[in-house]
C-alpha cells in the first residue's frame, strides 16, 4: 500500500524522536516536500506526540 508523503515524515519523526537534533533535521527536510496544509498538520501531530520544545520555529517553507 502506497503511504502519503505526510505518513511517511510522521514515521521517521518517530523513529529519530531520540535525538532532537536529528528530529528537528528531518523535521526540516519534511518542510520540503510537503504543502502547506500538510505542514501544519504535522505540527499538530509533534506538538501533540513529542511537545512544543521539538517544533521548529520560524517555519521555512521552501516553495
Amino acid at each position: 500500500m502506497k503511504q502519503n508523503k505526510l505518513e511517511y515524515a510522521k514515521i521517521i519523526l518517530k523513529k529519530v524522536s531520540f535525538d532532537i537534533k536529528l528530529f528537528r533535521k528531518e523535521l526540516a527536510k519534511s518542510y520540503q516536500y510537503l504543502m502547506e496544509a500538510e505542514i501544519n498538520e504535522l505540527m499538530d501531530w509533534v506538538i501533540q506526540n513529542f511537545g512544543k520544545h521539538y517544533c521548529l520555529t520560524p517555519i521555512i517553507v521552501k516553495k
